[in-house]
């Protein structure tokens, strides 16, 4: 693919309204698709602001009312704000398009900014984003006084981890040892080409999350860049490192359209 393009948008005290950010990502992908702009990347922070995605079901959301906005990206609900580095790329790829493969692609550059700032992160089956594991279920503390054995979310689906106290607080996942998601990835595409895009934690306020259940996920928690290494560390030093990873991996990838098989009987595809 061509020259990658980034526009840094705002951030700190000029941190950009959501609204504002997505109507800039529609102008741009409109652009894009015209092929009157390059492939670009839109960074920024945004002010405190809860986003659901498609799939979020009410159950997920805020129960004090906090308002939410939904969104026409995939995945489900999450935070954006302050401490953390919001990337929209909006890039076109060949049809028929591999949504899969674009996603993949962004946990690379961003598992790559945290190994370079000393944090090994990793994928996780059939969870999308970017993760730092926890220890091994047996080796973990115990939550409330109980054994695993008595954990109400290895036996209740419906387990609500905002009517339950701090000890299963998606902010407090590093205490307990268990995995937590640093970096989260929705993305939609239209007309061939890419919007919404990924959340990196860098040194939010990470208890924001707990109002919410993070991407819908109920036995896992959140981290941030800061937490994970004790130290601070800012937007301002993960910037350039995210922009050169993005660079490197979107720039050099082989972009290949998703395999479409066909067969007597119907079309199969791979891929989402």
């Amino acid at each position: 693919m061509g020259e990658l393009r980034f526009v840094r948008m705002g951030f700190g005290d000029e941190a950009v309204d959501y609204q504002v950010a997505w109507d800039e990502q529609r102008r741009v992908h409109a652009a894009r698709f015209a092929d009157e702009v390059p492939d670009t990347v839109i960074l920024l922070e945004h002010p405190p602001v809860y986003t659901a995605g498609r799939r979020t079901e009410e159950s997920e959301r805020p129960l004090d009312g906090t308002p939410v906005i939904d969104v026409d990206r995939g995945g489900k609900i999450t935070w954006h704000g302050p401490g953390q580095l919001v990337g929209y790329p909006i890039q076109k790829l060949p049809r028929p398009v591999d949504v899969v493969a674009h996603v993949r692609r962004l946990e690379e550059a961003l598992i790559r900014t945290c190994a370079e700032f000393g944090l090994e992160t990793t994928r996780v089956e059939g969870r999308s984003g970017v993760w730092v594991l926890g220890d091994p279920v047996e080796q973990r503390p115990s939550l409330g006084g109980l054994s695993l054995d008595f954990d109400p979310r290895l036996h209740d689906e419906e387990f609500d981890p905002r009517l339950n106290g701090p000890e299963y607080a998606p902010s407090n996942a590093g205490q307990r040892r268990e995995d937590r998601k640093i970096a989260a990835i929705g993305i939609r595409v239209a007309k061939g080409v890419t919007m919404h895009g990924f959340a990196l934690n860098v040194n939010p306020d990470n208890k924001w999350f707990d109002k919410i259940i993070p991407c819908g996920i109920r036995d896992a928690g959140v981290a941030s860049l800061a937490n994970e290494l004790g130290r601070d560390v800012t937007i301002e030093e993960v910037l350039p490192v995210v922009e050169r990873h993005l660079k490197d991996v979107l720039e050099n990838a082989d972009l290949k359209p998703r395999v479409v098989e066909k067969t007597p009987a119907a079309v199969t595809t791979s891929g989402v």
